[in-house]
């Protein structure tokens, strides 16, 4: 062990740890969670110090040799290879400080040693004099959230863009396969399952479209803005200064907040990124459960489609086949609405200055993206690629459909109609076979009036 002091007193630090005596504190202090703050955060704050420290050596606040000491260090923990030095519990100082001083002892620790030190040796590197310098954690931990939360965009966009492929592609692999369009549940005017799959794609189009929109508000931040945002101790050219470092080191074209102070206590603009997340879920929900629907059966239920059989339904009943990756699907959707509700409570909890609640809101943030790049890449390559259409079932649930008379309406009338749905209905008898019956139409002008159905009045 050795020992490291601070303001409160001395403490024992493990000499394998490249953190120090405010990490310690914070392992002793919180333990709610039992889930460490996501890697994914930290790096983005390794990634926001390695952008200062540039700044602070081209304003000359900080020499060459610890720059590049400070870079280096974080280079090595951006590989992974200390990825077990960062084990605060999500549930901590509402700012985030514990992560980040976690982060700044890690890198003073390497950095010091690169210099020739030993970790917790201050003199070489200081976390905070040095690492920290011109920061606090009330606009690093947000910015890291921010940059983190792009990052996860790029994937999540990329994952949705496969999705409405293969939804693409079964619209127009299903384009000619007539079937029964259904409102409340109940017979309605028919479609196509190729026109069903379109616009399940063009629902999640739409979906990407609102969550780029919002995730654009999260390149303004209030890294280099101090406790409040003001600046406070820092030179003007600062925040600029940084920005430019990041965009240089991510390729990403983040702008210094217009407002500093509106940035750090306002979290709103992560909240319309967890709301659009928890659209995009609510749609992944909703086709989810239609294609449980459209594949219900195989011999009592609708039975229009078939999904891929991807493992044994029942431990009891022989050959079930469950719609496994639907109900996965479902389940993930209704975390991210959770994360999102989470989220939401915790944006319109700030005091005052400063939004105490980060670590809630980046960690969920984090949460919703993975689960829906996870799922979405799941439904693609084990659901919608290797979805089947029964077209014999689609077309007798479209000829039997009591839909069907709403085409008939302005051929032979309301009325007329209204007694033909009556009498099938006793009869067992479906719609066109009464109106061929009754030589109402011919079967040719039938047909030609069926067809007209599926042709859309844009």
């Amino acid at each position: 062990m050795r020992i490291e002091k601070d303001s409160m007193g001395q403490k024992e630090i493990p000499d394998e740890a490249w953190y120090g005596i405010h990490t310690a504190r914070s392992l002793d202090n919180f333990d709610a969670a039992g889930e460490i703050l996501p890697l994914e955060i930290v790096y983005a704050i390794v990634r926001l110090k390695a952008a200062c420290a540039m700044a602070n050596e081209r304003l000359g606040l900080l020499d060459k040799d610890r720059r590049r000491a400070i870079i280096r260090a974080c280079e090595q923990i951006l590989t992974g290879r200390y990825d077990d030095q960062f084990p605060i519990d999500i549930f901590q100082s509402g700012s985030g400080t514990s992560s980040q001083m976690n982060v700044n002892e890690v890198i003073a620790n390497l950095a010091a040693f690169e210099l020739g030190g030993k970790p917790g040796d201050r003199t070489t590197v200081h976390p905070n004099d040095h690492v920290n310098k011109g920061q606090s954690t009330n606009n690093v931990f947000p910015s890291a959230i921010r940059l983190a939360c792009l990052q996860f965009h790029q994937g999540l966009q990329g994952a949705l863009a496969h999705l409405v492929a293969a939804l693409e592609k079964k619209a127009e692999e299903f384009a000619d396969i007539a079937k029964s369009g259904r409102t409340h549940l109940q017979d309605a005017v028919p479609v196509t399952l190729g026109q069903e799959f379109g616009a399940y794609a063009r629902a999640l189009q739409k979906a990407g479209v609102r969550l780029a929109s919002a995730a654009d508000n999260l390149r303004e931040i209030g890294v280099g803005g101090n406790a409040v945002g003001t600046g406070i101790n820092t030179k003007p050219a600062f925040r600029e200064t940084i920005v430019q470092a990041l965009n240089d080191a991510t390729g990403f074209s983040f702008t210094v907040a217009e407002n500093g102070i509106e940035i750090t206590q306002s979290m709103t603009d992560m909240g319309q990124v967890s709301a659009a997340l928890r659209l995009l879920a609510l749609d992944l929900l909703k086709i989810t459960n239609d294609l449980r629907l459209l594949a219900s059966g195989p011999n009592t239920g609708l039975g229009e489609i078939r999904l891929p059989a991807v493992e044994p339904g029942s431990s009891i009943m022989p050959g079930k086949i469950n719609p496994s990756i639907c109900e996965a699907a479902n389940m993930a959707c209704l975390q991210v609405v959770g994360c999102d509700a989470a989220i939401a409570m915790a944006c319109g909890l700030g005091q005052l200055e400063l939004n105490t609640h980060l670590p809630l809101i980046g960690t969920n943030l984090v949460k919703a993206f993975n689960i829906l790049i996870r799922t979405s890449r799941m439904l693609e390559k084990k659901c919608i690629r290797g979805i089947q259409a029964d077209a014999q079932r689609c077309r007798s649930n479209f000829e039997n459909s009591a839909g069907l008379a709403t085409i008939l309406n302005p051929a032979i009338g309301y009325d007329r109609v209204a007694a033909l749905v009556k009498e099938g209905l006793a009869s067992g008898k479906n719609l066109k076979t009464l109106v061929l019956e009754k030589k109402l139409m011919s079967e040719t002008e039938l047909n030609r009036l069926l067809s007209r159905a599926f042709e859309p009045n844009l």
